[in-house]
Order: structure tokens, then C-alpha cells, then sequence
């Protein structure tokens, strides 16, 4: 099935499957709902990897109602409007974009994926989509750049307690051509992950998603330099299960797994990330330090308040991306899609805005920018798509989003992304007062 590249081609999408079916030909991906890909994907993978992707904070009421607040907004069609031919590009840091979407950072995708970042940057690549690198990759931010070449890609940054790691970070992401740098603001410190809490599995202490760090010339002088030697009475007994885990350690460093075995390097490798890679004390007062190494486009990703937006364009910020992170940081926390259009209204078109955290098709898509956004970011579902067919099933999770996104698109009576405004929807409060 060939790759969804220009516009006409979203509509023509369906029937490509469907005339592919005549020929008895199936999609690469199975299903085309992102809860049966869900499903998909629990059947493919560990229960570590299950609980750390698809699983949330607390309760998960967050990531439960990022997808209800979603369906309480209803798309109010309008007839007889020539939407023959349709525009569903938009304008991003100066790249004109052929859809709405970009990738969001998912940490961890050798969990779920032998080739992890890399299938998913080629997936991007062919798709056209931006992606942005994560923070905590399992395949170093080169290699993914390699890969895509001109296509756009962003970097994810978590900011950690050590400054030069940041600014290490920071001129690889530009030495790797990225267009911009994201600062996820709401992981300072991780959430209450019950699922993972469950089977006290966390994969960064096995040596996973830790690729950017093994990889920076500044991280692996700080092991050096400042090497952690733990009390014997804290040291981990040679138990059968801790042998094994110092094996994935050791495979995960790209040393060789001899030396780092008898080195101690993958070890301490994972010691130092824990103790360096955030900073809970981070203030707006630290932003000025970015700004001094780097002038590339700077977003704020886990804004769910006007003042905070505000306070970004005061700042001098370029972008902000509305998330909750998924629902993984704070149980309880309001939902990105409620949250937008105080946000909107606070940044009045000032600066991009970018929401993720709950977006599960086409249509959510839509009523993300009805409501205020820029671009829309897609997580959890490319994740699944990876897991089920791998780069394939990245790219038929994006060509379905754009296909479905287009079609939505003309059916509400849109003929381009900049017709797409609050009238375009109704809320259910406003429904309850329609006579």
C-alpha cells in the first residue's frame, strides 16, 4: 500500500483498502480504532512494557477523562460548502506541513520495538510528519537523524540537574539538525505509576531508554568524574534475577559488553541518570541558560494554565505544548482539551500551540484545532502501531490519522485547516441548552 503523500491521496486512502480487499490484501495493522490497537498491543508485548506505555498515574482518572472531554465536544457539520479540494496543511516554525500532526516524544521503545526510534523515524520520514526525539530514547538522537535527513524532527528535553549535560544535549540536537527544543516541564520528578509500581518494574534501571545519555560525551565524562560507590549493606545481593539485570545493563551501554561488564560502566551509568536526570527545582528563572545555547525555536510541553502561557510569550518563548503528559504525571489533573481554550485565548496567536495527551483519531484532531491549536500530537497509538507491525504499523497509524483527519475535514465543510474555528463545534453544555 503505498505512502499518503499529498492531499487528494488522504480521501483516496480508504479505497486503496478497499480495493486492496478485492485482491483479499490487509492492512499491515489490523484494526483502524485506537482501542483495538490497545488490545493489539497488549497481546505483543511484556507486562513491563504494557504498564509502562499504556499505563497512567494514580487511578488513572487523567488519561480516562484526556479521552471523555474528547467526546464531549461535538462537531457541528455545515452543507452545501465546495470542499472538493481540501488543504489540511499548516504553517510550523517555518515548514509548511502537509497534515496538522507531530510525533510526540515516547520514551522506552525497545520495550516494544527491536528497531525502536529508528523504524519510527523512517515511518516519520515517509510520512512526512515531524517527530520528536525523546529524551529518554532507546536508539541515540544520530541515528534517528540519519535516517530522517530534511524531514523535520524536534528535540525533547528533560532539563537535568547538570547544566553542561543540558547544553551538551542541546548542541546535538542542532548538530543533528533539529528544528526546535521541546522542555517537558511536568516530569521534574515521576509520577505515581501504579502499574509499574505493581510489578516494581522501571526500565531505565535496567539499563533502557537511556540511549541519549550512554551516548553524550558529557555523561560519560561525569561517570568518570563523579563515580558513585554504593555501601555494601546497599549493594544488590548476586541473586539469579540481579545477574540478569546486570547483563541488560552491560547490553545497553554501547560499549562492548565485556569491557563494561568488567568496568562497571553500564552500572554506573544507570546510577548517574537517576541522581542527574531532572531537576525538581526548575524555575522560569532557568530559561534564560537555553536561550544562551541555542537559537533554535524553544517550546514549553506540559502548560495546562493561562498564566503559564502568558507567561511563556512574556518570557520570549516560541511555542507551548498543552499536555498532561499523557495522564501519567497527576492523577486528577484537568484534561489537555479543557483546558486549550483558556490557553488559546491567553496566547491570542501570539506564539504556536501544540496539544497532545488524549488524541486518539481524526476528529480529535479537529477539535483540537476548533479549539485553539496549531498542531496535534500523536502518542500512545504510533507506539502501538510499532509494537503490532512495527515501522509499518507506524506508518498506516499515521496515514489513518491523516486520512481520517482529511475526511473529517471536508465532511464538517472545511475546505482548509484555517476554516476550522469554534463554530465548528458544539460543547455539551451547549447542547443541554439547545431547545
Amino acid at each position: 500500500m503505498r505512502s499518503v503523500t499529498d492531499q487528494q491521496a488522504f480521501a483516496n486512502y480508504q479505497f486503496e483498502i478497499y480495493l486492496a480487499g478485492m485482491a483479499d490484501q490487509r492492512p499491515e495493522l489490523p484494526y483502524f480504532a485506537a482501542a483495538e490497537w490497545e488490545r493489539a498491543f497488549a497481546e505483543k508485548v511484556t507486562a513491563g512494557a504494557h504498564g509502562y506505555v499504556a499505563g497512567a498515574a494514580g487511578a488513572e482518572d487523567t488519561m480516562r477523562e484526556n479521552l471523555e472531554a474528547f467526546r464531549r465536544w461535538r462537531i457541528v457539520p455545515r452543507m452545501l460548502r465546495d470542499v472538493g479540494e481540501r488543504d489540511t496543511g499548516v504553517e510550523l516554525f517555518g515548514r509548511r506541513l502537509d497534515s496538522p500532526l507531530v510525533l510526540c516524544p515516547v520514551g522506552v521503545l525497545e520495550m516494544v520495538d527491536d528497531e525502536a526510534d529508528v523504524a519510527v523515524a523512517r515511518a516519520a520520514r515517509d510520512e512526512g510528519v515531524p517527530m520528536i526525539f525523546s529524551n529518554q530514547a532507546s536508539r541515540p538522537m544520530e541515528a534517528c537523524a540519519r535516517e530522517l535527513g530534511g524531514s523535520p524532527h524536534w528535540f525533547q528535553l528533560y532539563w537535568s540537574i547538570k547544566d553542561d549535560l543540558v547544553a551538551s544535549f542541546v548542541e546535538r540536537a542542532e548538530r543533528c539538525r533539529c528544528e526546535a527544543i521541546v522542555v517537558t516541564l511536568d516530569t521534574t520528578m515521576l509520577g505515581w505509576r501504579t502499574r509499574d509500581l505493581d510489578i516494581a518494574y522501571l526500565p531505565f534501571l535496567r539499563g533502557k531508554g537511556i540511549a541519549q545519555y550512554t551516548s553524550d560525551p558529557v555523561f560519560r565524562r561525569i561517570i568518570r568524574e563523579e563515580p558513585i560507590t554504593l555501601p555494601k549493606d546497599e549493594q544488590p545481593r548476586p541473586t539469579p534475577q540481579a545477574l540478569r539485570t546486570l547483563v541488560q545493563l552491560t547490553r545497553a551501554y554501547p560499549d562492548k559488553f565485556v569491557p563494561s561488564l568488567r568496568s562497571g560502566d553500564a552500572r554506573a551509568a544507570v546510577q548517574t541518570f537517576t541522581r542527574i536526570y531532572s531537576r525538581p527545582s526548575l524555575t522560569w528563572e532557568n530559561l534564560p541558560f537555553l536561550r544562551e545555547h541555542t537559537k533554535l525555536p524553544i517550546l514549553l510541553k506540559g502548560i495546562l494554565h493561562p498564566d503559564d502561557a502568558r507567561r511563556a510569550v512574556d518570557e520570549g518563548i516560541d511555542g507551548i505544548v498543552v499536555s498532561n503528559h499523557g495522564g501519567r504525571q497527576v492523577d486528577g489533573a484537568t484534561s489537555t482539551i479543557e483546558a486549550l481554550p483558556g490557553i488559546a485565548a491567553a496566547v491570542d496567536g501570539r506564539i504556536p500551540i501544540v496539544l497532545d495527551s488524549g488524541v486518539r483519531s481524526g476528529a480529535d484532531a479537529f477539535k483540537a484545532l476548533a479549539l485553539g491549536a496549531t498542531a496535534v500530537g500523536i502518542g500512545r497509538p504510533y507506539a502501538y502501531g510499532l509494537a503490532i507491525a512495527g515501522e509499518k504499523g507506524v506508518r498506516e497509524v499515521l496515514q489513518n490519522f491523516k486520512a481520517d483527519f482529511d475526511l473529517t475535514l471536508g465532511l464538517a465543510g472545511c475546505r482548509s485547516v484555517a476554516d476550522i474555528g469554534p463554530e465548528s463545534l458544539a460543547s455539551a453544555a451547549e447542547r443541554v441548552a439547545t431547545p
